[in-house]
């Protein structure tokens, strides 16, 4: 262990949680002391538009082992985690949710379980506190990522999880502007467990994930992952290709036979605006990935930080 770091960090990203900051500070310094009083929360608040910021400022002056980030505008959740994760110190780095639906008093659990070698250690939700609509949308997102992107994702594991220094260092070299957390830690590949938790009812509010929010997160997580749905495509095509040749000879072969071809022009219109609608789908697929590719290319930050409480240019 290095002594100029604290054992343990805590990364928050922090969303319209004004009402459960200060539950969540107790409950967490609680938790924490149990594994050792050397430790540090970054809260990073990506401009929810209500008192956030103001709680995250004065619990730093009441403990300097809390560390403020916020953003210059919202960027997302999965952005917040990677300025925590970015300014970080600790030895073992818990990632969890806001909201306390993660709940602190798990942490000595998940770090006592990375000390028997792994790298990463995620908690697993045996029964989710969240609306049926939202567990659905959850589990069909899942299924479709690991399907698209060949990646064997555990749906049941959200963002709570432990993960070393190492997990750390290796995350930030990761810069793509597209940003799934979850993703990018089971890329790649250290020793990783689970251990189930207990998950929580929200302390107070409500998701800020909409439907909306949720599709987009869903698409855009696919297409950084995975060039799947572009494959598949083509193997569709192609099967299409051959079922309308395989029908051409059928229609030659009856012309010739029976001496008459075979009356279909409903059938005709029909298929032609199946094959223009998928021809359509298809280069709009195609576009989406090469505007990816082209706000890579940008090179951009991914986040712009406008205050910290620890100094960090404004």
């Amino acid at each position: 262990m290095n002594q100029n770091m604290p054992v343990i960090s805590v990364v928050i990203p922090v969303y319209q949680a004004e009402h459960c900051l200060e539950e969540l500070y107790r409950r967490l310094k609680i938790s924490l002391e149990i594994i050792s009083p050397d430790f540090e929360i970054v809260l990073v608040e990506d401009c929810g538009a209500d008192n956030s910021w103001q709680v995250i400022e004065r619990l730093a002056v009441v403990d300097p082992r809390v560390r403020g980030i916020q953003f210059s505008r919202n960027f997302g959740q999965h952005y917040g985690i990677t300025a925590g994760l970015d300014h970080c110190h600790g030895d073992w780095v818990v990632v969890m949710d806001c909201d306390l639906q993660d709940q602190p008093e798990e942490i000595p659990r998940l770090y006592a379980k990375a000390q028997e070698g792994y790298d990463i250690v995620l908690a697993r939700r045996t029964a989710r506190q969240d609306p049926p609509f939202k567990r659905m949308t959850s589990w069909l997102f899942y299924r479709i990522f690991s399907y698209l992107t060949d990646i064997k994702y555990d749906g049941a594991s959200g963002n709570f999880r432990i993960i070393s220094r190492k997990v750390v260092a290796n995350f930030r070299r990761m810069g793509e502007q597209l940003r799934f957390f979850g993703g990018l830690v089971q890329w790649l590949g250290f020793p990783t467990t689970s251990i189930e938790v207990e998950h929580a009812e929200r302390f107070a509010g409500k998701t800020s994930y909409t439907f909306i929010k949720l599709w987009k997160l869903s698409a855009d997580s696919i297409i950084a992952y995975s060039d799947k749905p572009l494959r598949i495509g083509v193997r569709f095509g192609f099967g299409m290709a051959g079922l309308a040749f395989s029908y051409g000879l059928y229609i030659l072969l009856r012309a010739l036979i029976y001496g008459s071809p075979i009356p279909g022009w409903n059938s005709l219109i029909v298929s032609l605006y199946f094959i223009g609608g998928i021809i359509i789908a298809m280069l709009g697929i195609t576009g989406i990935y090469l505007g990816k590719a082209f706000d890579e290319s940008k090179k951009r930050p991914l986040y712009i930080i406008r205050r910290a409480t620890f100094g960090e240019p404004t």
